[in-house]
């Protein structure tokens, strides 16, 4: 490893100079233990001072119990070298803004997996087709696929552009283009490349209560005034919406926690609303795909008369989360600044991914795994509201699509946080519904997406 230290200007006597500049390198850990230092006639010349002058800094350093001198090897870095300790430590002067200052959400893969995992958000991996997907991306790896010593576009891989506006077709019945389709890192990208385009400090973002904890500390830190607003049998309650507002999240086909459908009159009081007051709506279909009863209703952006909705949506769930894919179909006024804030962002996504994606959707294999995957979690969906139904204390919110089931605590004595708590310790996760609510709603929810389906049955009776 070099060595590179600096000696300031004018810094006066040259031996002292050099072990300053020494001491100061082991200090802060710049030179590690055990590293063997250059000869000092090599570093004598490096810095421009006499050999004396390095060798009389090394000999201070030795005394001090910085450095080690090992006849016929050399001088090395002390195992375990003097720190520096300030009589007053300054404060670090570099501090985040406010609306920054708050813990990041813990990772599912940061944590080892319990026994009986009902953890919302995370897919079955083990239904993916990881071969055929593997097959696809070292394909759109090869030299001559994809121009890979070229930076590509930021709206996303013109073929998955393509290939998404399609499936959006098929699957949902939403009329896109592949003009409209901006490919993201999941939908929590999508929602910040709105933010940034949309919102100045001080706006007012409404959110659902309970909702989604990610897209309200993402609105937060930019600056927004986020209210949340109360949601009820038809969805989120329209004339709770606060009057001066400029964006809207929604996740009206599986309300995310409690997984209520927003009805078909709700979502056009809302865009009516939203109409009236030229206010944006994101909406957010998360797990559409999985869906285990009647046919969803259309979504907002089919509805949509007034160019207001932008609909967003993941591979995270569909897939599995490592494919990190999204995207967000964005009105025409809006899709420039979109794409620039993409590009200023990240630059643009994953190429080959994206290539090796459009290929898995137009050959039909996205479609066929997705109904594998719709029969086994209808099933784990069956088995779960089954078993919360047993239980007297629990009210379970009816729910026919996604990965998770909310159920309220009929109990006013029973303490969700202690529940959790103590199921966690014989193995069993689940998740308290506060953490979802800034009010304190009382109920657990329980995600079936990772959970080992014989497994279930065996969890749910600890309760």
């Amino acid at each position: 490893m070099d060595l590179v230290i600096e000696i300031e200007p004018g810094a006066g006597e040259k031996t002292a100079a050099v072990y300053r500049a020494l001491r100061s390198a082991i200090v802060d850990g710049r030179i590690p233990a055990g590293h063997r230092l250059p000869a000092t006639r090599v570093l004598a010349a490096d810095l421009g001072v006499s050999r004396g002058s390095v060798a009389g800094a090394y000999e201070r350093l030795v005394a001090e119990g910085y450095l080690t001198a090992r006849v016929g090897a050399g001088t090395f870095v002390a195992a375990a070298p003097a720190r520096r300790r300030a009589a007053h430590p300054e404060p670090d002067p570099l501090r985040p803004r406010p609306s920054w200052a708050f813990t990041p959400l813990p990772a599912s893969g940061a944590e080892p997996v319990p026994r009986y995992d009902f953890r919302t958000g995370i897919p079955d991996a083990r239904l993916f087709p990881f071969d055929t997907w593997r097959r696809l991306v070292g394909a759109e790896l090869r030299l001559g696929a994809n121009n890979p010593g070229m930076y590509a576009e930021p709206a996303g891989h013109p073929a998955l552009r393509s290939a998404i506006a399609r499936y959006l077709g098929y699957s949902r019945s939403v009329a896109a283009t592949a003009a409209e389709v901006v490919v993201t890192n999941g939908t929590q990208h999508a929602l910040d490349l709105i933010a940034r385009v949309m919102l100045r400090p001080g706006d007012v973002v409404a959110v659902e209560e309970p909702g989604y904890p990610p897209a309200r500390r993402l609105f937060a830190s930019l600056g927004a005034r986020v209210t949340g607003v109360p949601v009820d049998e038809e969805g989120l309650v329209v004339t709770a919406l606060p009057a001066h507002c400029r964006l809207v999240y929604v996740t009206p086909s599986h309300q995310f926690p409690l997984g209520r459908v927003m009805s078909l009159a709700r979502r056009q009081e809302l865009l009516d609303w939203a109409g009236r007051r030229q206010v944006a709506i994101v909406e957010d279909d998360y797990d559409s795909e999985f869906r285990f009863s009647a046919r969803p209703l259309e979504p907002l952006c089919t509805l949509d008369r007034n160019g207001r909705v932008l609909y967003a949506g993941t591979f995270s769930k569909s897939m599995v989360p490592a494919v990190r894919t999204g995207f967000v179909l964005v009105p025409p006024g809006l899709r420039p600044a979109v794409v620039a804030a993409r590009q200023l962002g990240d630059g643009y996504g994953q190429t080959a991914v994206q290539a090796a994606l459009a290929r898995f959707i137009d050959d039909g294999q996205l479609a066929r795994h997705v109904r594998r995957a719709r029969r086994a979690y209808a099933d784990r969906h069956a088995r779960i509201v089954a078993a919360l139904e047993r239980h007297p204390w629990l009210e379970v919110i009816p729910s026919a699509a996604g990965l998770h089931v909310t159920a309220l605590l009929r109990d006013t004595s029973a303490d969700p946080a202690r529940i959790v708590a103590d199921a966690r310790r014989s193995g069993l996760a689940i998740e308290d519904l506060a953490g979802y609510a800034t009010d304190g709603m009382r109920g657990l929810v329980f995600g079936f997406g990772a959970v080992d389906p014989d497994l279930i049955e065996e969890g749910l009776a600890l309760l």
